[in-house]
């Protein structure tokens, strides 16, 4: 496993249904006023995949020049596991249906060949606690509750929050898999384990639940 883990302003508001696009903000939404967590200073978006920041509620809907995002259940709650000296936050997780912009079909061409799907997703911390280098991932294995599993190469958002930890380092991001199984409210996630620069083990892996609304 270690080897292997190697507005943006809002450009216009949804009138009556009609909007005209933009190359790179967003041009529609009915996520309301909600604002962009804190936890979400400094990140960098996503190239692939819709900016879903500001939906916070099930129902909610995000369109840019990425595609269009529909929040289908979201869970807000931020909680926090301790992986042996890894720290791992989970700041939100939601379920969305995407919708890509054409411009995007070849890139997610390599993991479904369906033009609208859904994706679990989650925004993830890690800190490295320890004074050495560490090698770790957030999701190694990642199931259901409709019986559905999905391994860290499924990653849509490549953000390479896998791999190296350089001691006291904290990485951030988002993790997220395409789920071809029908509604599900929960999902396990299992964490790989954390190993040191020479590759001994000095963690088990934990596995934790993720409950939707």
């Amino acid at each position: 496993m270690k080897k292997a883990i190697c507005l943006l302003a809002l450009s216009a508001i949804l009138l009556g249904g009609c909007t005209e696009k933009a190359d790179s903000t967003v041009v529609a939404s009915a996520a309301g006023q909600n604002d962009i967590p804190e936890y979400y200073a400094d990140y960098v978006l996503s190239p692939q995949v819709t900016d879903d920041r500001m939906l916070q509620e099930a129902g909610q809907n995000q369109r840019d020049a990425k595609g269009e995002a529909t929040a289908k259940a979201v869970n807000m709650d931020k909680e926090t596991y301790d992986v042996g000296p890894v720290e791992l936050t989970v700041a939100e997780s939601k379920i969305l249906q995407l919708k890509p912009d054409y411009s995007l079909i070849d890139f997610f061409h390599s993991y479904t060949h369906d033009q609208e799907f859904r994706v679990v997703k989650m925004f993830v911390e890690i800190t490295n606690t320890s004074d050495k280098p560490l090698h770790f991932a957030p999701v190694a294995l990642l199931e259901t509750a409709a019986d559905e599993l999905k391994i860290w190469e499924d990653d849509i958002y490549l953000e390479e929050l896998n791999g190296e930890l350089a001691a006291g380092e904290t990485k951030r991001g988002n993790i997220g898999f395409i789920v071809e199984g029908g509604s599900f409210d929960s999902m396990k996630i299992t964490t790989s384990d954390v190993y040191d620069s020479q590759d001994n083990k000095i963690a088990e892996a934990m596995e934790f639940n993720k409950r939707f609304e």
